[in-house]
């Protein structure tokens, strides 16, 4: 009696098959995700100066002011102990105990008095981190 003794595993060209076929998954799949990710980035920075927004008017309803530039942001977390020092801060007007920063980990940028919106100005400089550019490294703003 003869017994065969097969081989069970894959082949060189097997293997290289299955590499190529995902490769080309990939390549057709990836760039669509990845578009994706960044139209949810933008949404989430949209988001974010939306909820700024509430809670700057929330402190200006308390102060009857909003909080100047040099305050910043951080004066709806702990109330600023640089003048104007507001006397009915009811605060804090965020959940967070810190102010987070755009999805690009950039940080968003107030100024008070706005020179666009009358009140103040809000917004993220996008994907870049600077001014101007279009896309994702377009700016977003309260205006």
């Amino acid at each position: 009696m003869r017994t065969e003794l097969k081989s069970r595993g894959f082949t060189l060209i097997e293997m290289l098959v299955v590499i190529v076929i995902i490769g080309v998954l990939g390549a057709i799949v990836g760039p669509r995700f990845f578009g994706k990710a960044d139209q949810a980035k933008v949404s989430a920075a949209k988001a974010q100066i939306e909820i700024f927004s509430m809670a700057l008017n929330s402190y200006y309803l308390d102060t009857g002011y909003f909080p100047t530039t040099q305050q910043g942001l951080k004066a709806l977390v702990e109330k600023p102990s640089s003048p104007p020092v507001p006397d009915n801060w009811r605060g804090p007007y965020l959940s967070k105990t810190t102010i987070p920063m755009d999805p690009w980990s950039h940080p968003y940028v107030y100024t008070c008095p706005g020179k666009h919106h009358p009140d103040y100005d809000l917004l993220s400089y996008g994907k870049d981190g600077k001014a101007g550019g279009s896309g994702d490294d377009a700016e977003i703003t309260n205006y």
